[in-house]
């Protein structure tokens, strides 16, 4: 199957049709109502309230369609209510919408550990455990190391991005907004270089991995390291693909040495990047690998996944949770599979690359404060700097970020220095939306040059 070319989805019609300013009248009440009854900690990137969507529009409390460039950060990956996933979901809730898998399980979480121990890397025996949230997965994964290891410490990178509980707070490398006022962080959690290529000068792959491993050979030792965590497509910090041999040699490093190599794919994993995991783009296959994100459709779930002796590994009843593996959740998650597997979802994705890559480079050309366009699939950032440096230029992006909302392009930033564009499209966007939406970008970068 090749991306959608369909003019309705779901009933809507895809276009982009403005009827009010953003946020039109009817949001900005429901913002008034936000403020008065939501806690000020709760940040919003577009202050639009979305009554309905599908395919890749969001339409807004005011009737306003607006084109979906986020995903809800890479969570729709297969479209908003999508019919495979509500379907699913309806007969579901139909049946029952919870027991606790703990006290009496049901079928659907077993057939979910079972597709992702299919669908993950490697050909070895797998077992899954299910949870709710990305931070949750990430968590337990650093459990489960520390029990099959006996070891304590935890390596992550720079630039990374884990969650917000307090454990991966400390594994996460941003301070505003995540870590911000919220320690003392959990111990033991030690950070190395990663390869950025756009910041590395002439340094590749395998010498900033050489850095990487030095420091951990002599600030922590090797025999004290649990686990090592990377993000094989760095998330928040900018979407950096390393360059070629960084993720393999911390991977052999750490099976070397007796280290459990997680992966974090809870932003890149389902097809995103054009292949099930990014971690396969680099021929390498993760002891534990992390999911949530796109797993569900949009309902929460997330999922750790890895070699049966490591899981396993964990007495009975320590991992776990009320709501992890939530039947309706589950539900949802074998229609999202199911509608991958079916509608070929890793073509879509780089199908959506070859039209991102084509339009952005052009772009790039009358741009050149487009300083680096990098991803894969349909996981594409462009990062943008003070022309002729590689000086970060925020304000810039911001301005072009508030243009695109403005014009009805819900498009998100990130990057450590917050200055890069980051685009998650739903694989069921239209082509001509997808062109019509970095059309809005290139007249964001006229109109605020």
């Amino acid at each position: 199957m090749t991306i959608a070319a369909e003019q309705v989805i779901n009933g809507i019609i895809q276009e982009r049709n403005l009827v009010t300013e953003l946020p039109g009248p009817r949001s900005l009440a429901l913002l008034a109502r936000k403020e008065n009854a939501v806690s000020a900690g709760v940040g919003i990137g577009l202050p639009v309230f979305i009554t309905k969507a599908g395919g890749g529009i969001l339409i807004d409390a005011d009737g306003n369609s607006l084109i979906d460039m986020g995903s809800g950060i890479a969570v729709t990956t297969v479209g908003n209510a999508n019919p495979e996933v509500a379907g699913r979901v309806a007969a579901q809730v139909a049946n029952f919408t919870h027991t606790c898998f703990m006290v009496t399980p049901y079928e659907g979480y077993v057939e979910v550990c079972e597709v992702l121990n299919r669908l993950t890397p490697g050909d070895h025996e797998k077992r899954s455990a299910l949870f709710n949230s990305g931070a949750e997965a990430v968590e337990n994964a650093v459990k489960i190391a520390r029990a099959f290891t006996g070891r304590q410490a935890v390596v992550v990178v720079e630039h990374g991005y884990h969650g917000r509980t307090n454990l991966t707070m400390g594994m996460t490398a941003k301070n505003m907004p995540y870590k911000h006022s919220f320690g003392p962080f959990a111990p033991e959690i030690y950070r190395v270089p990663v390869s950025y290529p756009f910041h590395d000068g002439p340094h590749g792959g395998a010498e900033v991995a050489a850095w990487a491993i030095s420091r951990m050979e002599k600030e922590i030792g090797a025999t004290n390291i649990a686990a090592i965590v990377i993000e094989p497509i760095l998330g928040e910090g900018g979407f950096s693909v390393p360059a070629p041999g960084y993720f393999k040699a911390i991977a052999d490093y750490a099976h070397a040495n007796g280290i459990v190599f997680v992966a974090d794919e809870i932003q890149s994993g389902f097809a995103r990047t054009g292949d099930w995991f990014a971690s396969e783009f680099e021929g390498v296959v993760p002891d534990l690998i992390t999911t949530a994100k796109g797993i569900a459709g949009g309902m929460p779930l997330a999922a750790v996944t890895g070699r049966a002796e490591i899981m396993d590994s964990v007495h009975a009843g320590g991992l776990g949770g009320t709501y992890g593996g939530n039947p309706v959740a589950c539900a949802a998650a074998l229609g999202s599979m199911a509608w991958m597997q079916e509608h070929d979802a890793r073509q879509i994705a780089k199908e959506i690359e070859a039209v991102m890559l084509s339009r952005l480079t052009a772009m790039q050309i009358n741009h050149p404060t487009i300083g680096d366009i990098r991803g894969r699939g349909a996981m594409i950032a462009i990062e943008l700097v003070k022309p002729g440096t590689i000086e970060p230029d925020a304000a810039r992006t911001t301005a072009l970020n508030k243009y695109c909302h403005q014009h009805g392009v819900v498009t998100l930033t990130a990057g450590t220095y917050g200055n890069v564009f980051r685009f998650l499209p739903p694989l069921t966007i239209p082509i001509p939306l997808l062109e019509e939406a970095l059309g809005i970008l290139e007249a964001a970068f006229e109109a605020t040059a």
